[in-house]
């Protein structure tokens, strides 16, 4: 990412979410809240494509597992959570240097479990859709 795109989205209001693991080889993850929702981006840079010069779908897959789990964690205020599900459903392709935002929901809260939908969206388009189950774990495990 050039320092001309990383200035460029903290003028928009994006701050960098700190990451480790897995996301930090497919980061950096990106995060603001407009209007009351959060909302959660990767720029799509060479190192996310796949053979046809398009954004990896592993990619949108692993954004929209992300942005979903993070609001599951502010809805519940529990930090630890763990995807039980995750059913995503491509509609278009993103495109390198894109910035591939994803706009997740929290449907519906039980003891146990949280349901959420989220889409990810790519300079206007809808680029895929998800909904996930996420199971409120004990602290720690």
């Amino acid at each position: 990412m050039t320092e001309t795109a990383e200035d460029r989205l903290k003028a928009d209001g994006w701050s960098m979410v700190e990451t480790s693991g897995f996301l930090n080889h497919i980061g950096p993850l990106w995060e603001r809240v407009v209007n009351g929702d959060h909302e959660y981006a990767i720029l799509a840079d060479d190192k996310h494509h796949n053979r046809r010069n398009r954004v990896q779908g592993g990619v949108l897959m692993t954004l929209a597992d992300r942005a979903s789990g993070m609001i599951a964690r502010v809805v519940s205020g529990r930090p630890t959570l763990a995807t039980v599900q995750m059913d995503v459903h491509f509609i278009d392709a993103g495109k390198i240097g894109e910035l591939l935002i994803a706009r997740p929901r929290v449907t519906r809260v039980t003891h146990t479990l949280i349901f959420t939908t989220a889409e990810v969206v790519a300079d206007g388009r809808v680029v895929a859709t998800a909904s996930g189950v996420f199971k409120i774990l004990k602290d720690n495990s």
